[in-house]
């Protein structure tokens, strides 16, 4: 009998694979695919990033410990490495699916996470309140407990390192942007309807660039949408991923 392919997990910016959990508790009760939640290059368990790093180098990174061709799931930064695999390594990639992603900053857009990324530079605890602030206001439902681990994963970060692989998510947008109408996989982008940075207008714009992609915008929901409301990405992402493979004869 052939095994399903897997679905692999990759975070955003000072992250680790932890952040998945929610999420890979939800989609368990939807699937037998093996779930599999990478550490980015510079994260959790890899070691720090000590110079400056590329989209290219860190997708390249990934690539190498990826477990096969997968169902490549990416959420912010994750989202642009997946968005490169898809490219440029398409053999790895069954299935691209964009979380709370970035897509061709306006320069409004672009000036803001430039900003982020100085106060980085000159107050690194203070920008992880600013993060935490964004993600998880009071009225966001997620429990104090998960606020503070989510906190915790922040602070612990090697500081350079962050600031290496924030260069990279504040610019790469730009970079890849161009590209998008090259990926020939089927695609989803999803974010929350009130997701301050990796707006609803992003994922539709992502949309709009990659052919035949789709778009889900899920209600009430901000960035952190994995940890905010997993059931129903876990949903989002297990129709797609099913109606994809029937499409593609997995």
């Amino acid at each position: 009998m052939v095994q399903p392919l897997p679905i692999v997990l990759l975070h955003g910016v000072g992250l680790d694979h932890t952040m998945w959990e929610p999420l890979q508790a939800e989609l368990a009760a939807l699937t037998d695919r093996p779930v599999v939640a990478l550490d980015l290059p510079g994260h959790g368990g890899q070691p720090p990033l000590t110079g400056p790093a590329t989209l290219a180098g860190l997708a390249a990174d990934v690539a190498e410990r990826m477990p096969g061709p997968a169902h490549v799931v990416g959420f912010s930064l994750g989202a642009l490495i997946a968005q490169h695999l898809a490219l440029h390594t398409p053999e790895l990639v069954a299935s691209l699916t964009s979380v709370s992603s970035v897509c061709s900053r306006t320069p409004q857009e672009a000036a803001s996470v430039r900003s982020r990324l100085e106060n980085a530079r000159h107050d690194f605890p203070g920008s992880v309140e600013a993060s935490i602030g964004r993600w998880y206001p009071e009225d966001s439902g997620v429990d104090g407990g998960t606020v503070a681990g989510t906190r915790d994963t922040l602070l612990a970060n090697v500081e350079e390192s962050y600031l290496y692989a924030y260069e990279v998510f504040a610019t790469a947008d730009a970079e890849i942007g161009p590209e998008l109408g090259r990926i020939c996989l089927p695609s989803l982008a999803v974010t929350g309807e009130l997701d301050p940075g990796s707006t609803p207008e992003m994922s539709r714009r992502l949309g709009r660039a990659i052919p035949n992609s789709r778009t889900v915008i899920v209600p009430g929901a901000r960035h952190m949408l994995p940890v905010e409301q997993p059931r129903e990405l876990a949903l989002t992402i297990h129709r797609f991923i099913e109606e994809s493979s029937r499409e593609n004869h997995e």
